[in-house]
């Protein structure tokens, strides 16, 4: 996903959640649909650049407690927007802070679940492993970890299909910022290596973009 595009969405939060829809041909609603399945009623979650709120009022629908943290205000005050004409403020806080803070910011095993869309492709991987590493600090044991970001497919057709889609967007970012975003190779490589179970895997786009469902190994097992 280009920097440039996303950007102007970031400017113009009311507008974010149609502009990732397009740019998902629509897959993001099934995506954050998928997510929410695998929420229990009850459960304490962390929302990874929650943006505009769209998964939030999702799992806040299903029972769950979450923790909301996006880097944007603008995204914050759209979600809290939504979240309260539905009627769901009480069951989300909202937090601006960034997914680098996350071990500063909680205590050690305070969540059952952290999900993250369309993050991971944002970070360098010195910045994922971090986070990762971070992520199962704040998990308490069996929690589990939900990503879903565009990965760079191991097929030659995917591999294909994600560069033809993909360059218009490129192309546009590198004339206007020098600087693009990138799709992720080898997320589930990352997650493993950061004391996860990758259990579950679903994929989108002909596999450009995928959900890894994993749960926090006991390293002292």
């Amino acid at each position: 996903m280009s920097y440039a595009y996303m950007k102007v969405l970031e400017s113009a939060p009311e507008r974010y959640e149609r502009g990732m829809r397009l740019l998902t041909l629509g897959r993001l609603e099934r995506v954050w649909q998928d997510i929410a399945a695998q929420i229990d009623a009850g459960a304490q979650v962390l929302d990874v650049g929650c943006g505009t709120g769209a998964l939030a009022v999702r799992l806040a629908e299903k029972g769950a407690h979450v923790t909301g943290i996006d880097v944007a205000p603008q995204m914050l005050s759209q979600a809290a927007a939504q979240l309260e004409a539905r009627g769901l403020a009480d069951r989300v806080r909202l937090l601006e802070l960034g997914a680098v803070e996350i071990d500063g910011a909680f205590a050690e095993e305070r969540f059952d679940v952290i999900v993250s869309a369309l993050v991971f492709s944002e970070f360098s991987t010195g910045e994922a492993e971090y986070v990762l590493n971070a992520c199962r600090r704040v998990l308490r044991p069996e929690g589990r970890l939900l990503v879903a970001d565009e990965i760079l497919p191991d097929a030659v057709l995917g591999r294909l299909v994600t560069y033809l889609v993909r360059l218009p967007f490129a192309l546009l970012a590198y004339l206007l910022t020098q600087n693009t975003t990138h799709r992720v190779a080898h997320l589930d490589e990352q997650i493993e290596s950061a004391g996860f179970r990758i259990v579950e895997t679903k994929g989108y786009l002909a596999g450009t973009l995928k959900l890894f469902v994993a749960e926090k190994v006991d390293w002292d097992a």
